[in-house]
C-alpha cells in the first residue's frame, strides 16, 4: 500500500464519518472533498473543480429545471386527476395507480420532485375516500425511488454514471438513456405485486400529520371545509334561480365556491348570491358530506363520487383554502365583506369568519368585521398571491402560508415540447445527454414557461455540490490504484465467484454504502472498486458498474432517502415502519435486478 493510497482511505473515512454524523452538510463534506484532495496531491487542482462542470451536473441542474417548468404550466395535474377517476374506491387499485404514476414521472425527472408533485393529491384521495394516508405514501415514496431506475437521468447515481466509467485511464463506452429501461421496469412491476399482495399486512393503518398548510382555528372546528364535492343539476331542475334564493349556506351550511355549465365550458371560481343555478350546472360545494347530501336530496341534484369537470381547477396545486386576519390598519375594519364588494374585486369565496366570541358559517358576508378577525378563503391560487401582492396598508394578512403558485398552464404545450425535445436529441440523435437535456431546460426560459429567476429558484445547489465535489473523490479512488488495491483484497477474501456472483456481492455492498452516506456517495466510491474487481475475475466492468448505479436505489429500510423522508411526518410513519415495509422489498430488488440482467444482459 503506497502513501497515497492510504491518504486517499483517510479521506474516504473522513467522508463517511461525517456523512453519518452529521456534523455538518452533506453538500459541505463535498466541498472539503474539492479542497483538502488538492491539498494532498491527491488530484490535481483542476480536477478537483472539473466535478461542477461534469456531464452529470449539468445534466442534473437540466432535469430539475424542465421538472420545474412541468410542474409551472400544471401538466401534472393532469396527469394526477385521471387516479381518482379509474381507482374507483379500491385502496389497493388506487395504491398501484398512485404509485406506478409517480414511479413512471420519476424516470424523466428527480423523484424527490414527483414524490412532491404526487404528496397533496395523495393526501386528498386518502381524505375523500377514507383510506389511511399510511396506506399510500409508503408505495408511492418506493416506486419514486424505484422510478429512477427507468432511464439514465431519473435519478443522481445514473445521471453520474457515465462520467466515471474510467479504467486505468480509459473512458468506457456509455451508457444510453434507455439502456437500464428493462430492468427498471420488472422492479417497478415488482414493487406494485409486493404491496398489492402485502400492502395491509406491512403497511401501518395510521393517520400522518395534518397538512401544516391549512391550520388551525377554523379548519379545525369544521374540518370538512377542506374538501370540495361536485354537484349536478339535471335538466329537471326548475331554474335558473338565485344562490341568495336557494339559501343553500343559511340552510344546509354548506358553501358553494364555483358554478360551471360542461357544454358551453364555462367557469367561475368566485360566487356571490346573485349569481344563478340553472339545469345542466355544475356546482363545487364545500361543506360535511352529510349536509352536501342532505342538500343535493332536497334539490334533487346528483353528488359525483369525484370531481370531474372541476378536476384540474381545484387540485391542490391550483385552489385551496387560506386564513387570513384582518389587519391593524385594514380597510376592512368596521365594515362587512358586502359592503367592499369583497369577492368581486378579489375573486375569492368567504367560507367562515371568527370573531372573539363566535365562528359563522352562515351570513358571512354581512359580519361587521374588525381588526384581529379570521377570514377562511376559498379560490384559486392565484389570486390569493396577487392580494397578498397588494400594496400596504393590506387588507388582510395570511395567517397560513400558501401553498400554490401562479401557474402557466397556457405554457403547457411548450413545457412538453421541450421535454420530447430533449429526449429525442438523445435517442435518435446521439447529441451528449448534458447538451440534449440543457436545450430543453433552456427552450423552458426562451419560450417563458419560466422565468430565469425561477429557473435559478428550482435548482438544488445542494444536490449540485454534493456531485461536483464527490467526482474528484472518485478521480482519487481510482487514480492512486485504491479502487485496485481494495478490490484485490475482497476477491482474495471471496475466492474466485463468477460473473453473476460478482454483481450480486457489488449489489449487497452498494446497497449498505447507501444506508450510511448518499447514493451519490455510494456510487462514487462503489463504481471504480466494481470495476477493477470485475477486471480481476474477466468480467464486463461495464455491466457491474451499472449494477452499482441501480442498486444506489436499494434504500427503503431506513429514512435515509430524500423520499423517505419526504413521507415520514405526513404518513405518520415511525423508522420501525420502513423497515417492516422496506425489509422485503430490500430482498427483492436485487434478485429482480439480477435476474433480469443474467437473462437479458449477460
Amino acid at each position: 500500500m503506497t502513501q497515497d493510497m492510504i491518504l486517499t482511505l483517510l479521506v474516504l473515512f473522513l467522508a463517511v464519518f461525517l456523512f453519518i454524523s452529521e456534523w455538518v452538510r452533506v453538500d459541505v463534506v463535498s466541498i472539503i472533498m474539492m479542497v483538502i484532495l488538492p491539498l494532498m496531491g491527491l488530484v490535481t487542482p483542476k480536477q478537483a473543480f472539473e466535478g461542477l462542470s461534469s456531464n452529470a451536473v449539468v445534466s442534473i441542474i437540466a432535469v430539475i429545471i424542465i421538472g420545474a417548468g412541468l410542474d409551472k404550466t400544471g401538466v401534472m395535474n393532469k396527469v394526477a386527476s385521471p387516479i381518482i377517476k379509474f381507482g374507483g374506491r379500491s385502496e389497493t387499485r388506487i395504491m398501484c395507480l398512485v404509485a406506478g404514476t409517480v414511479g413512471v414521472i420519476s424516470s424523466f425527472m428527480q423523484n424527490i420532485g414527483a414524490a412532491a408533485l404526487f404528496l397533496p393529491a395523495t393526501q386528498r384521495v386518502s381524505k375523500r375516500l377514507g383510506i389511511p394516508i399510511s396506506r399510500l405514501l409508503m408505495p408511492m415514496g418506493f416506486c419514486a425511488i424505484i422510478g429512477g431506475t427507468l432511464t439514465l437521468v431519473g435519478a443522481s447515481p445514473t445521471i453520474l454514471l457515465n462520467d466515471l466509467l474510467v479504467v486505468k485511464g480509459q473512458k468506457l463506452e456509455p451508457f444510453n438513456l434507455f439502456t437500464q429501461t428493462p430492468i427498471g421496469v420488472a422492479l417497478l412491476v415488482s414493487a406494485l405485486v409486493y404491496f398489492a399482495l402485502l400492502g395491509r399486512k406491512i403497511l401501518p393503518d395510521v393517520q400522518g400529520e395534518e397538512d401544516a398548510g391549512i391550520t388551525a382555528k377554523l379548519i379545525s372546528a369544521y374540518n370538512a371545509l377542506d374538501v370540495p364535492y361536485e354537484v349536478e343539476v339535471p335538466e329537471s331542475f326548475s331554474g335558473p334561480q338565485a344562490l341568495a334564493a336557494l339559501r343553500i349556506r343559511q340552510d344546509f351550511l354548506v358553501s358553494v365556491v364555483a358554478i360551471g355549465n360542461p357544454r358551453t365550458g364555462s367557469r367561475r371560481f368566485s360566487v356571490q348570491g346573485r349569481d344563478t343555478v340553472g339545469p345542466g350546472n355544475v356546482l363545487v360545494v364545500l361543506g360535511d358530506e352529510d349536509r352536501v347530501l342532505k342538500m343535493a336530496a332536497y334539490y334533487g341534484w346528483k353528488v359525483k363520487p369525484n370531481l370531474e369537470f372541476f378536476a384540474d381547477d381545484f387540485a391542490r396545486t391550483n385552489a385551496g383554502l387560506a386564513e387570513t386576519i384582518v389587519s391593524p390598519r385594514s380597510e376592512l375594519i368596521g365594515k362587512t365583506l358586502s359592503e367592499v364588494d369583497f369577492v368581486q374585486r378579489f375573486r375569492l369565496n368567504p367560507v367562515a369568519v371568527q370573531t372573539k366570541d363566535r365562528i359563522y358559517y352562515s351570513g358571512v358576508n354581512h359580519v361587521r368585521l374588525k381588526a384581529g378577525d379570521i377570514i377562511l378563503l376559498q379560490g384559486i391560487w392565484a389570486r390569493f398571491h396577487m392580494l397578498r401582492n397588494m400594496p400596504q396598508p393590506r387588507a388582510l394578512t395570511f395567517a397560513t402560508p400558501l401553498e400554490g403558485e401562479i401557474l402557466r398552464p397556457e405554457k403547457a404545450k411548450w413545457a412538453v415540447f421541450w421535454l420530447a425535445l430533449a429526449l429525442t436529441q438523445t435517442v435518435f440523435f446521439d447529441v451528449r445527454l448534458s447538451v440534449a437535456l440543457m436545450s430543453g431546460a433552456l427552450g423552458m426560459v426562451v419560450t417563458r414557461v419560466l422565468s430565469i429567476e425561477e429557473a435559478y429558484q428550482s435548482v438544488d445547489w445542494m444536490t449540485v455540490f454534493l456531485l461536483g465535489g464527490l467526482i474528484p473523490l472518485g478521480i482519487a479512488f481510482e487514480q492512486t490504484g485504491t479502487a485496485a488495491f481494495i478490490a484485490n483484497k475482497i476477491l482474495s477474501a471471496v475466492g474466485h465467484v463468477p460473473p453473476i456472483g460478482l454483481m450480486a456481492l457489488v449489489a449487497l455492498l452498494t446497497s449498505a454504502f447507501t444506508l450510511v452516506v448518499s447514493n451519490v456517495g455510494a456510487t462514487v466510491l462503489m463504481v471504480p472498486l466494481s470495476m477493477n474487481m470485475a477486471i480481476l475475475t474477466g468480467s464486463d466492468p461495464r455491466m457491474t458498474a451499472l449494477v452499482v448505479a441501480l442498486a444506489a436505489s436499494n434504500s427503503f429500510i431506513l429514512p435515509t432517502h430524500q423520499v423517505n423522508a419526504l413521507i415520514m411526518r405526513p404518513g405518520g410513519y415511525r423508522t420501525a415502519d420502513y423497515l417492516k415495509a422496506g425489509l422485503g422489498m430490500t430482498f427483492i430488488f436485487p434478485v429482480v435486478m439480477l435476474g433480469m440482467i443474467w437473462l437479458f444482459y449477460l
